[in-house]
């Protein structure tokens, strides 16, 4: 089933809200996504107030150039991977001074699959800067459907977990 419009903005709202009671800023670090995450967050009135900067980086250049993925970690893990989106995560974090960030890469077809990762497998990082440490956690998924679906399912799971942090 397919994520509504409707759902990412109420998820949104929800992240929001939650954000601005805790005094903590948000973000994101996507590829797949495309800046839908970001989208999302600043479709909610008032976001300024715990958002202040996205990063799309969709290809591996610019993962390296904009957030430090090294490049070690693209050709031994691969683009889609959890070393990888957890460094797209913490790049984000320090790049942008927030106070939490969350990181996406994944295959959202229609091609670009294999046996290994077929299309639909994202990885979502988290990061939580909490005093001088940062503390990082991440998930993979196997997400079904068309590229649009895939890509929904990616922001609600990244809006989630925010959420869940």
């Amino acid at each position: 089933m397919a994520v509504s419009d409707h759902v990412l903005r109420q998820l949104a709202e929800r992240v929001g809200l939650h954000l601005l009671a805790s005094q903590r800023t948000v973000t994101t670090a996507e590829s797949c996504t495309g800046g839908w995450i970001a989208k999302a967050l600043t479709d909610v009135a008032g976001s300024s107030a715990w958002f202040g900067a996205g990063f799309v980086c969709y290809s591996n250049e610019a993962k390296q150039s904009m957030l430090g993925v090294s490049a070690r970690a693209l050709r031994t893990d691969g683009a889609v991977s959890e070393r990888v989106v957890t460094q797209l995560c913490r790049g984000a974090l320090k790049a942008s001074g927030a106070s939490m960030a969350v990181a996406v890469s994944g295959i959202a077809g229609p091609s670009g699959g294999s046996k290994a990762k077929p299309v639909g497998t994202v990885w979502v990082a988290f990061a939580v800067k909490q005093g001088s440490k940062i503390q990082v956690s991440a998930e993979v998924h196997r997400f079904t459907g068309g590229r649009d679906a895939i890509r929904r399912a990616t922001t609600a799971a990244a809006l989630r977990g925010l959420l869940r942090r």
